[in-house]
């Protein structure tokens, strides 16, 4: 079964990019933001290769490309972290009925939770904890409204990502990493 999208939907989707590096032009070369945005522009995480060359660059500290790394190779586990923690707050979400019935709107929950990590990632990795776009929140807000997501779901799990992730980490580096993903979440729960 696959969910028809209103055409306002299709419109707001493209729209919805809520990472930026503008900023970064102030403290980073061209070449790698532009490997993040590249990244970004293709939909995925940071790769091997992309990780080397910000460690050969000397340009962010080493601890924030390993922490962004490892996330990375954990996102299937975290995400199922994530979702379970969801499921367990509200256990009828995905029944019929539910806000995320059919399967396919539950799937592109969990999918926004993979993005949410990809993003949170990049801003670690680029060691900006300022990393989201005002404009592409506002539209994915537009987004979520047109779509009915329920805001407090999404907000549950974002904050499930940000334990199943730190629980990865140190307490010392638990309280570096933090800040990334409460910036996700406090401009999440600005969303009406």
């Amino acid at each position: 079964m696959n969910i028809e999208l209103t055409e306002k939907a299709k419109q707001l989707i493209p729209l919805a990019r809520i990472v930026s590096f503008k900023s970064w032009r102030e403290v980073l070369p061209t070449d790698i933001i532009q490997l993040f945005q590249i990244a970004d522009d293709e939909g995925r995480y940071l790769t091997d290769k992309d990780l080397n060359l910000l460690k050969s660059s000397l340009k962010l500290p080493i601890f924030s490309i390993e922490a962004a790394s490892l996330l990375g190779e954990k996102t299937g586990e975290i995400v199922d972290e994530a979702r379970e923690k969801v499921l367990a707050t509200y256990p009828d979400i995905t029944a019929k009925g539910g806000d995320l019935y059919p399967p396919d709107r539950a799937e592109a929950c969990w999918r926004d939770f993979w993005h949410f990590l990809r993003c949170i990632t990049y801003g670690i990795a680029g060691n900006s904890k300022e990393f989201t776009s005002n404009e592409g929140l506002h539209y994915m807000n537009l987004l979520y409204q047109e779509l009915l997501v329920p805001l407090s779901a999404m907000v549950c799990g974002l904050e499930a990502i940000k334990t199943a992730s730190l629980k990865r980490f140190s307490f010392e580096e638990q309280a570096e990493l933090a800040p990334y993903f409460d910036h996700l979440v406090t401009r999440l729960k600005e969303f009406s």
